[in-house]
């Protein structure tokens, strides 16, 4: 331990006396360190750490699936009979995404909601910091409301007042009661901010039709001992059954299950583990940049080594001296790379869409990260340490002492030349990665939405079912009418739209349906579109296109419906009785109308006799639904909205200025109408294009980051080999010049150098680059992982680069004096 504490102090004293060697090496280490610490950050708040329940390997979600719709949502009477029936589950309960309207307290306010089960509470094994969660008593029809707060919202609308438990609060026109508060980073499902029995709900009608799929998921603890296999197992025999039972909503439909943890990370794993790569060689870059430092400051302690050799020291105790050093640098750039991992950390989650990193709350240097920097920190100082310790440990003692070892340092050539061209090899790697993103990216942002979104403002609006119920449709429809006319009175308002959804994973809902005239399908294999409801200048204002036949107009309402058409019906037929005209998308009329005209053609909304059957009126342009990078199988249909009012719909304001001028009176306008009704979601449609394509634009962001530093480093490298080289071979030029040799000989013979180290790193950099960068096929978008242009670009790219770095030494080479140079030694 003395002999290590010698080691260290001695070590210490040798890097004070070269501070221009130690900052470039501590610097090249800080950024390699402290890039690998903040990715693994986020690797492991994202993927390693396990969810922040007990046992949470034992948690698993679950959702419904069926052959013509894929996973899906599931109805409510289906859950009963899955809660009842199973015996795998030690609690199971369903949740959905909702917003309520908070009235009563200022201004309104709608406020992201979960209607949850009891049971998900007790599955979780959540408890409420304040107050307590609701019972299953609390969880059915005709509970009194209870609601939960989240802490984010309990200190913000209420100043975190600790007698808020009892209190009253207005919630889409009704009286809940607070009996809960959730401790601070509970999130469950993510970014809610309150939570409310589900059970209430089900006594619905809608709710109480298996065909329903009202947004619900189920989360179950498994029992002790079951584990994943047994579980599916047991779920197949409950909806096998469930499926003979009820086999007109039920046929082809079954359960899938997969462990909790797995829905946040399942998007996002590949790209994280690609980034984690991508790091990696960014620190070996870095390891060989230090390592050639190394080298180099050994030639100048030759002597001092010799010294050591002649006086006894033996080769492993030279090399534990040289190790101790490296270490050392290490380690202080592995504490200067936590600093940069902090900032580095706070600038991904600055910059990252909301969404586009699942557990972004859980993602902070703990003890894991820390261990991993001390480990990467002490891996990393025998890494780049161990190769140029070994080759000083063998020194020419007799030559060193004497003077007379001119080349003596030429043993590290082909050491440094071989860390240059690994530099190059993975600098091209990262390159061609980087590019791939690029192009792959490019390609997104030039498909097309099938929808214009430059100067268009949406917000969206939901009517309290209390106040606008669906017996009352007609107060709906004029709400809603009253309020566009007040929008196209503003002043620079070209048009304004109406629609239950929006492009780009705004959308709504998906409708099973038959074509008259035509054979109907068995159940199980009947086809499904994409529903929206929109009013008459929704496809103007979005400038979707109109291909064939008219839009929506005045016509289109409900006043066909006779008295005895809605007699015995319940609210929600009522409701779907409306329905009579369609607009389709062009894919609707091609698959089902193929060379015929669709229009005039009818679309029955179900299988049965009574489903409302709807005449095609129009056909407009296929737009994007899901995303930019997505191609939905569904066909897309249009619902009128004076036919079918639904109580949330979203604007859409196409103005000639810039949409944010336009909020303020916005929100005037909807305060005439009716006071107490909030706009939200409040966005223009440019921004909802960016954040579709969010995840991709920060994986190329970082990508981008790290081939630069990696490019950065590879430049430093070939100027530090050739200038070394350069500086070694003064003599020989001098020689060189002095027997004739032009400016144009010696800038040939030292590019000449510089360029056999480039060409054979890009070599095996190209090589390496075809076999890794198939890890990130599913990341690329129409770009293959082996595009023979991508490649192409960047190896010229990184030549070009590498060429002016070698002409920098170059030039000082053929400036030198051959009388000096003959002279140097």
């Amino acid at each position: 331990m003395g002999t290590l504490w010698q080691d260290m102090r001695y070590g210490m004293r040798m890097l004070l006396k070269q501070p221009g060697f130690a900052l470039v090496a501590l610097i090249t280490l800080s950024l390699g360190i402290g890039a690998n610490t903040a990715i693994f950050s986020v690797v492991n708040g994202v993927l390693l750490r396990p969810l922040p329940y007990p046992e949470p390997e034992r948690l698993v979600l679950l959702n419904e699936y069926a052959t013509n719709f894929g996973e899906m949502s599931i109805s409510y009477p289906n859950f009963a009979d899955w809660r009842a029936q199973n015996r795998v589950f030690d609690r199971v309960g369903v949740y959905n995404r909702e917003s309520y309207t908070l009235t009563g307290l200022g201004e309104a306010e709608r406020l992201r909601t979960a209607q949850m089960s009891a049971d998900i509470f007790e599955a979780l094994r959540a408890r409420a910091a304040l107050g307590r969660t609701y019972t299953n008593d609390e969880d059915k029809p005709g509970a009194s409301p209870v609601v939960v707060l989240s802490h984010g919202l309990w200190q913000r609308r209420f100043g975190g007042d600790p007698q808020i438990i009892g209190r009253t609060l207005t919630l889409n026109e009704r009286s809940y009661t607070v009996i809960g508060v959730m401790p601070q980073g509970f999130q469950f499902p993510t970014r809610v901010e309150m939570w409310v029995p589900v059970g209430p709900l089900s006594d619905s009608e809608s709710w109480k039709s298996r065909g329903n799929h009202p947004g619900l998921a189920a989360v179950a603890r498994l029992k002790p001992g079951v584990t994943l296999e047994q579980a599916r197992a047991d779920m197949n025999l409950v909806t096998a059954a469930l499926e003979k039972q009820y086999p007109g909503p039920n046929t082809g439909h079954s359960a899938t299950i997969i462990p909790l943890q797995e829905i946040f990370v399942r998007d996002i794993r590949r790209a994280l583990y690609v980034l984690l790569g991508a790091v990696g060689f960014v620190l070996l870059i870095a390891c060989a940049n230090v390592a050639s430092l190394m080298l180099a400051r050994s030639a100048s302690r030759q002597k001092e080594i010799a010294v050591r050799a002649a006086l006894g020291a033996g080769r492993w105790r030279i090399v534990r001296q040289l190790l101790t050093e490296s270490v050392l640098l290490s380690v202080v750039g592995g504490v200067l790379g936590l600093l940069i991992a902090q900032w580095g950390v706070s600038a991904i989650l600055a910059i990252s869409p909301e969404g586009a990193i699942p557990r972004a709350a859980e993602i902070h240097l703990d003890k894991s990260v820390l261990i991993f920097t001390a480990a990467v920190s002490l891996l990393t100082g025998i890494l780049f340490g161990l190769a140029p310790a070994l080759q000083a440990s063998r020194p020419d003692v007799q030559g060193t002492l004497k003077e007379t070892a001119r080349t003596a340092t030429g043993r590290r050539h082909w050491l440094r030349s071989g860390m240059v061209v690994a530099e190059i090899a993975l600098t091209l790697v990262l390159l061609v990665g980087a590019g791939l993103m690029i192009r792959s990216f490019l390609r997104l942002q030039q498909v097309n939405p099938g929808f214009a979104a430059d100067n268009v403002l949406s917000f969206a609006l939901a009517l309290p079912e209390k106040k606008y119920p669906d017996t009352e449709l007609d107060r709906r429809i004029s709400f809603f009418t009253q309020l566009k006319e007040k929008m196209q009175s503003l002043p620079g308002v070209q048009s304004v739209g109406l629609s239950s959804g929006l492009p780009l994973g705004q959308n709504g809902w998906q409708w099973s349906f038959t074509i008259v005239g035509q054979p109907v399908p068995p159940p199980e294999q009947m086809p499904s579109l994409e529903a929206c409801v929109v009013d008459d200048s929704y496809f103007a204002t979005m400038r979707i296109p109109l291909l064939k036949g008219r839009w929506f107009n005045e016509q289109d309402n409900r006043s066909h419906l006779r008295p005895e058409d809605l007699k015995g019906k319940s609210p929600v037929a009522q409701f779907v009785a409306g329905l009579r005209s369609v607009i389709i998308d062009e894919e609707f009329a091609r698959r089902h109308w193929p060379n015929e005209d669709p229009v005039g053609r009818q679309v029955r909304m179900g299988r049965d006799k009574d489903d409302p059957v709807l005449t095609v009126v129009g056909v407009v342009g296929r737009v994007k639904m899901e995303g930019l990078r997505n191609n939905s199988d569904r066909v897309q249909a249009y619902f009128p909205f004076r036919q079918f009012p639904f109580s949330g719909m979203i604007f859409t304001v196409r103005t000639q200025l810039q949409p944010e001028q336009l909020i303020a009176s916005v929100r005037q306008q909807v305060q005439a109408v009716d006071p107490s009704q909030p706009i939200y979601d409040v966005r223009t449609l440019e921004e909802i294009r960016a954040e579709s394509v969010g995840p991709e634009r920060l994986q190329l962001t970082l990508l981008g980051v790290f081939a630069g530093v990696a490019l950065l480093l590879a430049l430093v490298g070939i100027y530090g080999v050739i200038s070394w080289s350069v500086t070694e071979r003064t003599h020989e030029i001098g020689v060189r010049v002095a027997l004739g040799a032009q400016t144009a000989d010696v800038l040939s013979l030292v590019i000449g150098q510089g360029m056999k180290l480039v060409g054979a790193g890009v070599g095996l950099g190209l090589a390496g680059a075809v076999l890794l960068t198939r890890l990130m096929a599913t990341l690329l978008f129409e770009v293959s992982a082996t595009d023979p242009l991508t490649y192409l670009i960047i190896a010229v790219l990184l030549i070009s680069v590498a060429l002016v770095a070698c002409l920098i030494p170059a030039r000082r080479a053929a400036r030198v004096d051959p009388v000096i140079a003959l002279r140097y030694e």
